[in-house]
């Protein structure tokens, strides 16, 4: 038998152009990912700056090395621990002599004054290109690749 070479995927737009999604997966691989996981388009983890802090390899033999079913060793934030509270005691009774009921003022709260909040100022408004310079859409993404 003879192996087949592996077939390009290309895909045709709305528009009629033919794009090859390989070559463009390719070409934005370290761009980083939309989302809130801090990674490129690879799947390596990306520190302050966009700098590659762990790659996509030791992250997944790391998660491949855990057993299945077990949790880490290490908690991902430390725990505190709860001491039991002691049980209440009843309270002993003792027989006094009535005394007199004394009334305690309450010291008036201090006025506290309003916290004073600046508000941001407007940013200059976007200005886009003329058309003649600027590319939209699947032509600015295919830009370069050919």
């Amino acid at each position: 038998m003879v192996a087949r070479p592996t077939r390009k995927r290309m895909y045709r737009t709305m528009q009629g152009r033919m794009v090859d999604i390989e070559k463009l997966r390719a070409a934005n691989e370290t761009v980083r990912a939309v989302g809130n996981m801090s990674v490129n388009a690879r799947g390596d983890v990306l520190g302050p700056g966009g700098e590659v802090v762990t790659k996509k390899e030791t992250v997944m033999k790391k998660y491949y090395e855990q057993p299945r079913g077990r949790v880490d060793d290490t908690p991902a934030r430390p725990t505190q621990v709860r001491k039991p509270e002691p049980a209440p005691q009843k309270p002993q009774v003792q027989k006094m002599s009535p005394t007199p009921k004394v009334e305690v003022k309450k010291a008036p709260e201090p006025v506290v004054a309003p916290k004073v909040v600046e508000t941001p100022k407007p940013v200059e408004s976007f200005k886009p290109k003329t058309e003649s310079t600027s590319k939209k859409g699947i032509d600015a993404a295919l830009d370069g690749l050919e």
